[in-house]
């Protein structure tokens, strides 16, 4: 029983750390105003990064041997951290799912960061195809939150070329 009180302990500051990363993970993001879509990309890898990172420390062996051995002591600390194995495991989901449909657009970031606003708008069907089917086929990014996001960020890229065009001719 000792060993036992010992592990559930461990378990248990697991669980508060993990915790604290699923919090912080929803958190409203804070972001300069003229940001471009290229920054959407970038923080959904470093939320898959992270949240992998995670899912490979849960599913390592001194972890898994630690559950087993909680199991067998039928210890009620299993319930949260089942509970939150699956929640690392959605939101590994989630990141995964929506860096692959933002690498989609990659394409565009370019073509909207260095040209002129005529060649850019060349450029806008196709974009607005992609975020479409983005929309349509994804899991989990088409909300109207995440939509709104993106159409923002793109909307910035699109602002900040045209004033550097102006800019320079």
């Amino acid at each position: 029983t000792q060993v036992t009180e010992k592990l559930e302990e461990a378990v248990m500051i697991w669980i508060k750390q993990i915790k604290q990363v699923l919090v912080e993970s929803e958190q409203m993001r804070r972001e300069a105003d003229d940001i471009g879509p290229s920054a959407e990309l970038e923080h959904w890898k470093s939320r898959m990064s992270s949240f992998n990172s995670l899912l490979d420390e849960i599913k390592s062996s001194r972890v898994k041997k630690i559950i087993s051995i909680l199991q067998a002591a039928r210890s009620k600390t299993l319930k949260q951290w089942k509970e939150l194995d699956g929640n690392i495991t959605i939101a590994a989901n989630e990141a995964k799912d929506n860096v692959r449909y933002l690498y989609t657009l990659e394409k565009f970031f370019g073509p909207l960061a260095k040209a002129s606003p005529v060649t850019m708008m060349e450029q806008v069907p196709s974009l607005m195809n992609t975020v479409r089917m983005i929309y349509c086929t994804s899991l989990y990014y088409n909300t109207s939150e995440c939509m709104t996001s993106l159409f923002l960020k793109i909307t910035n890229q699109m602002i900040n070329t045209c004033k550097t065009y102006l800019c320079e001719g």
